[in-house]
């Protein structure tokens, strides 16, 4: 594992600084191909007892039997939603076999598999990331996904009303404004239009009135009804967080408050710039002379190190030729215990009496066959006596019986 781990590293390293937060990457462009094709739902991790996955759940080791387990089941079900058919694996099933079973699916796409199936066991890493992302892409292009053109909703466009405290202002802002205070106050109620009517008519009426040009009204009056009128007239308006002079305003007091705020840290950054500076002053000189001090100690301990290196290499041309050694040793040594083991065989096998029992039963064996064989002979040559006796004695016979009637015949004649 450790050994797999620095391979890893190594390998890291050599594609650049970044390519240890490529999994990551890659890990969040998987949850959201994921999401787009519905797996919460369609992947029924809730029936298996398991809940989504995180933004960074295959990219960090967390439980790798539970994360190998979710690993089979979301590229099962990637495979079957990308159009091949793909068994769903058991938590008990062979783990290289459903390694294998996955990675020829992935094969079968046209994507290329430069890693070792074991990578894929741990349940985590770049790989695994790798392959669930393939078999998305593949799901993605079977559902026939694609991106559609964005929609942005439509803004209305607020008329401008510039007041005197520089604050935006409509008509319907104005008529809520009057609709709330009549709710609070119906004391301090205004209608705008009953005052437009009413500027209206006094229009008309100065129109058609054009000869009266004096007001007979007296002046302490009249400032008395604007002292009595005026409260009334104040139009109360609510500013809105969302208007740029707000934003403008604010950003004037931050910048205020910033550069008020620099003027104090600006001398205690550069006091602590002076003092870290002085501090590395005399590092660097403190480490001057702890070099100048230790320099033969220096050179000694270089000279122990090449003494060393040298030590290494006469240990380790040693070592090749115990080795060497060793290994003849231990053939030498297989080829006298077969020798002992022959040796062990023949010397049992002369010493045993078996062989001689067996060889005296078949002796007289031998013997008993031979005695019935003779006299098998004996019968035959008995046998065979008998029937030449009485061939010979019916040839007699014979001789005789044709001998007496030529003998009887010559006398009588």
């Amino acid at each position: 594992m450790a050994a797999a781990e620095e391979e890893d590293a190594g390998a890291t390293a050599e594609r650049g600084p970044g390519a240890a937060y490529h999994m990551f990457v890659m890990m969040e462009d998987l949850l959201e191909k994921l999401k787009l094709l519905d797996y919460e739902e369609e992947a029924a991790l809730r029936s298996h007892n398991m809940r989504p996955p995180s933004r960074h759940y295959f990219a960090l080791p967390v439980n790798p039997g539970e994360q190998f387990y979710m690993f089979c089941t979301l590229a099962a079900w990637l495979i079957n939603k990308a159009g091949h058919p793909f068994e769903q694996p058991q938590e008990y099933d062979d783990p290289n076999a459903t390694i294998s079973s996955i990675l020829s699916e992935l094969r079968s796409f046209g994507r290329s598999v430069d890693f070792p199936p074991s990578k894929l066991k741990v349940g985590y890493g770049e790989q695994v990331c790798y392959v669930l992302d393939c078999l998305a892409e593949e799901a993605l292009k079977h559902v026939s996904f694609s991106w559609k053109r964005p929609t942005y909703p439509t803004e209305e466009m607020e008329e401008e009303v510039i007041m005197e405290d520089d604050a935006e202002l409509t008509l319907n802002k104005v008529e809520e404004l009057a609709a709330e205070e009549d709710t609070d106050n119906e004391e301090n109620y205004i209608d705008l239009n009953v005052l437009k009517a009413q500027t209206y008519k006094s229009d008309v009426t100065e129109s058609k009135q054009e000869e009266i040009l004096e007001s007979t009204v007296d002046a302490s009056e009249w400032n008395l009804e604007v002292e009595r009128v005026l409260p009334q007239l104040k139009v109360t308006i609510r500013t809105d967080n969302k208007d740029w002079r707000i934003h403008v305003d604010q950003m004037h007091q931050h910048q205020d408050g910033i550069e008020s705020a620099l003027k104090d840290t600006r001398g205690y950054l550069d006091k602590l710039h002076n003092e870290i500076s002085r501090t590395l002053e005399k590092v660097s000189s403190r480490e001057k002379y702890i070099n100048n001090q230790l320099e033969h100690l220096v050179q000694e301990f270089r000279s122990a190190q090449a003494l060393l290196s040298e030590a290494k290499e006469k240990y380790q041309q040693g070592s090749g030729g115990v080795t060497e050694r060793t290994r003849t040793l231990s053939e030498i040594t297989e080829e006298l215990e077969k020798v002992k083991q022959e040796m062990e065989e023949k010397g049992s096998s002369m010493t045993d009496g078996a062989p001689l029992v067996k060889i005296k039963q078949a002796l007289t064996k031998l013997k008993q066959e031979t005695v019935q064989m003779d006299i098998r002979i004996g019968v035959v040559e008995h046998t065979l006596l008998q029937s030449k006796l009485k061939e010979k004695s019916n040839m007699t016979r014979e001789m005789h019986a044709t001998t007496i009637p030529e003998s009887s015949a010559v006398g009588t004649y």
